[in-house]
């Protein structure tokens, strides 16, 4: 697949302006910028094409609002990125439009002009042809950086690719890289850590990648539901029942002997950070009770089978690690991670945010940018955003 994707090798940008599709869906508190890792991300790309082109517009969303919301605009995002590229970053004020295009004409050579918020537009999410007609007009070459939303068929990434040149970023050739090596070259033994709230989030790549696992490890709130499936007691912990029958099956199935979930855990009586805790057997939760991290037996049991590996995927934390009591399940698996001497990828909004927490990613083989992109990838589903950029008939005036 990556020998198939067109890239930023594969164009001139000498005079041109050039649309960059960058994914800078960060948190925001207070109107700043919360935390930054997608935008530090996406700087490769942007300071490549503002090298080699005359002009660079970068496009992204951020939230999900309808229409307009000021609460959602880019210009903290346009600070940040100011902050962290060096360069002068402008922001424009909209989406398209002509004084979008007044922007973009009166910036100077070298610049950088943001786009507001891409989903201020109604269109975006519809794949409107009108605002990738709009889109297009704004430049001669496309860029698609966004791996984070390659799954979606929007204005921003289908629709202008359609229209213009285009081809990869480095941040997506990076994550199509690591995902296709995952896929088609994984070396042995293949550990594939899942984690987060509900099962039936990750019941699909689960059941995708389990044949070619070697072991499956399972925490956070969604082993309670396979635990419920097993027969083991779960007290009040968090559970999706009406997925207790599709579990059993997986569990009972040709490769439900791979599924590793945990043995202990660390069960409290609240929600709450300062809710009273003790660390019990899986079968042994109390009523009033909900476990909210993987025990330290299954922290060591999982940590030792990540070690190990040759490949590792990590998507989702072992417990609510935000709050003190429940962090050591997902630090002990990021500390395995970043030890194992294997090839390693880690993804999901939560996961990044964890091992990036415990300062451990710059040990990680790749942090993935998209959560659900890569999972979509691991299905074994064609990307959109993706497809639009191989080395085909429309790829016209790519050298």
């Amino acid at each position: 697949m990556v020998e198939a994707l067109a890239t930023l090798d594969d164009v001139d940008l000498v005079g041109s302006t050039v649309f960059v599709r960058s994914d800078l869906n960060v948190p925001l508190a207070d109107g700043e910028v919360a935390d930054d890792f997608r935008i530090i991300a996406s700087l490769p790309t942007i300071a490549e094409v503002q090298r080699r082109a005359d002009r660079v517009v970068v496009a992204s969303h951020l939230g999900r609002p309808h229409g307009h919301d000021e609460s959602l605009s880019l210009a903290p995002v346009a600070i940040r990125l100011g902050e962290l590229s060096g360069l002068e970053v402008v922001l424009a004020p909209g989406v398209v439009g002509p004084d979008v295009e007044a922007t973009i004409t009166a910036a100077k050579a070298g610049s950088v002009v943001l786009l507001e918020n891409t989903r201020f537009e109604s269109g975006e999410t519809t794949n409107d042809p009108g605002l990738a007609d709009q889109f297009a007009a704004l430049a001669d070459v496309f860029v698609n950086d966004a791996f984070g939303t390659a799954h979606r068929v929007h204005a921003s990434t289908v629709g202008v690719a359609q229209r213009l040149p285009s081809v990869a970023g480095r941040l997506m050739e990076a994550e199509i890289a690591a995902f296709d090596r995952l896929l088609t070259k994984r070396e042995r033994p293949y550990v594939v850590v899942m984690g987060g709230a509900k099962i039936s989030d990750k019941l699909k790549v689960i059941e995708s990648l389990l044949p070619d696992v070697d072991l499956m490890l399972i925490g956070g709130g969604m082993c309670f539901t396979l635990l419920k499936a097993a027969g083991f007691r779960i007290g009040d912990s968090l559970v999706e029942n009406e997925m207790v029958p599709v579990v059993e099956r997986l569990l009972e199935s040709t490769h439900g002997e791979k599924i590793v979930l945990p043995v202990d855990v660390v069960a409290a009586d609240a929600f709450s950070e300062t809710a009273n805790w003790q660390v019990v057997d899986v079968n042994a939760i109390d009523d009033g009770w909900l476990g909210l991290d993987i025990g330290p037996m299954s922290t060591e049991r999982f940590a030792g089978a990540v070690r190990e590996a040759a490949s590792v995927f990590w998507n989702g934390p072992m417990g609510v690690f935000e709050w003190g009591p429940f962090l050591a399940g997902t630090a002990g698996i990021a500390e395995a991670v970043a030890e194992c001497t294997g090839y390693t990828v880690v993804g999901g909004g939560d996961t990044v945010a964890a091992i990036r927490m415990l300062g451990v990613e710059t040990s990680i083989s790749h942090v993935s940018s998209g959560g659900g992109a890569g999972l979509a990838m691991l299905e074994g589903a064609v990307l959109p955003g993706v497809a639009v950029l191989m080395k085909t008939d429309h790829q016209k005036g790519i050298a």
